[in-house]
């Protein structure tokens, strides 16, 4: 297996070669209850948010994307020759703004770009459908219905198993299966290395928090794919029980009431940043005087992380494999 991933992939210390599409016909896949049909592998792909930006270079269809935006962060250092010879929009692009690249095909790594309403959405996908552009939303961060975002993701459906579909499936859409069988093989050892290497440790309660300017909080809750990653790395999200939405408002009364043994920021979003740009986010948590006796602050277990770090999507390796060395340091 292992000689089979290199041969598709470059890993970790390389860019992404084109991948070329298979010849074929119509595909058809289903993604968040909605059918996906694509004549041929799509030749025009607009990628919206970190987790959709790496998954496109990753698969190796950089050369067919006409527009990335929203970064949160850097992209893996593997993407970043590729993802500077496409466009680039720091925020989200109008409606108007994204049809005028004539895109055939729109895969988002969060759901509120399909929203009824609100500052993100450029329309439901069925409206992208009438105009013959297809789409896709990562699938742990499926709504309930078209047009619906963060409040109506059935938790249940927060899985590794959903990204894995995710990158199979696009990668049979975009023409590329086996590279996305090769990738999704990776990412399986690699999960499984960390699995392993903390088997059997107590498990640590982490708290992922990103600080307000009115000084409450921001936690990831249970909808959050954080959730999953901490898991893996042989911690416990101790917000896991807050579901109503992915980042839930909180107040320092519930983080000194949960008592975190590590806490993570969530710091974003700045197609600029690396880990080290986190610190003003892990200080200031530090220096919170209602947080002083809680158990991460006492013990300087407060760590810089990045939001692009927690979410699901190609990354979930590397994200599991860092939590995993803060969490238990003495399995590194």
């Amino acid at each position: 297996m292992i000689m089979v991933v290199a041969a598709v992939l470059t890993g970790c210390g390389g860019p992404p070669q084109a991948a070329q599409p298979a010849a074929g016909g119509a595909v058809t896949a289903t993604n968040c209850g909605i059918e996906v049909s694509v004549p041929g592998p799509p030749q025009r792909i607009y990628a919206a948010f970190q987790p959709a930006i790496e998954m496109v270079h990753a698969l190796g269809v950089g050369d067919r994307v006409v527009g990335t935006a929203f970064l949160d962060a850097q992209v893996l250092p593997e993407y970043a020759d590729a993802q500077a010879g496409v466009e680039y929009l720091p925020q989200l692009p109008s409606r108007e703004a994204l049809l005028a690249t004539s895109p055939d095909f729109v895969v988002s790594g969060y759901n509120g770009l399909f929203a009824e309403s609100g500052a993100e959405t450029i329309g439901t996908r069925a409206s992208l459908r009438e105009l013959g552009v297809q789409s896709w939303i990562f699938g742990p961060l499926c709504p309930s219905a078209d047009g619906l975002s963060d409040e109506a993701i059935d938790p249940a459906s927060v899985t590794m198993e959903n990204v894995y579909t995710d990158v199979r499936e696009l990668g049979r859409l975009f023409g590329v299966d086996e590279r996305a069988g090769a990738l999704v093989a990776e990412m399986q050892a690699r999960i499984a290395a960390v699995q392993q290497r903390v088997a059997g440790a107590p498990r640590v309660r982490v708290a992922v928090v990103a600080p307000q300017d009115d000084g409450t909080f921001r936690v990831a809750g249970g909808r959050d794919f954080a959730t999953r990653i901490l898991e893996i790395a042989g911690a416990e999200n101790v917000f896991a029980d807050l579901t109503t939405r992915r980042n839930v408002p909180v107040g320092a009364e519930e983080i000194i009431a949960r008592d975190p043994d590590v806490i993570l920021t969530s710091t974003c979003c700045d197609g600029s940043y690396k880990v080290a740009d986190a610190e003003p986010d892990a200080e200031r948590i530090r220096t919170h005087p209602a947080l002083a006796g809680v158990s991460a602050v006492r013990e300087g277990r407060v760590h810089g992380f990045l939001f692009a770090d927690r979410a699901a999507g190609v990354r979930v390796p590397r994200a599991a494999e860092m939590v995993a060395d803060l969490a238990h340091p003495d399995r590194r």
